[in-house]
């Protein structure tokens, strides 16, 4: 199983990224897959998710005006559409995949760095 995660890097106050994560070797109708990130000093938080299956989503409360995420099924690809980015955003972001609503994470994959600074 593989979680290939791209799109990070350095982006003004304001600015906009989209993260991707590619899923080989998974079932993705069959997972949930998502984003967490973990900036310096802080403990991982999950940031958002979405069902291959049915296509529901949870996204961060405190994060839903500013990030959506979507899904490729075709591509077995998720996105994170990050918007208004705020130097509170920077963090190593990380893919992952396993139960409805990742409260079971079974797979990770590699971290992508996103700095948010002017």
């Amino acid at each position: 199983v593989q979680l290939q995660a791209s799109g990070g890097g350095l982006v003004q106050p304001g600015g906009s990224l989209k993260l991707s994560c590619a899923a080989s070797g998974v079932t993705p109708s069959s997972v949930t897959i998502g984003w967490f990130r973990q900036a310096p000093g802080k403990e991982r938080e999950g940031v958002s998710c979405i069902s291959f299956s049915d296509g529901s989503t949870f996204t961060q409360y405190s994060l839903s005006d500013r990030f959506t995420i979507s899904r490729d099924n075709a591509k077995n690809t998720i996105y994170l559409q990050m918007n208004n980015l705020k130097p509170e955003d920077t963090a190593v972001y990380y893919c992952a995949a396993g139960s409805t609503f990742l409260t079971r994470v079974d797979y990770w994959g590699q971290g992508t760095q996103v700095t948010v600074s002017s």
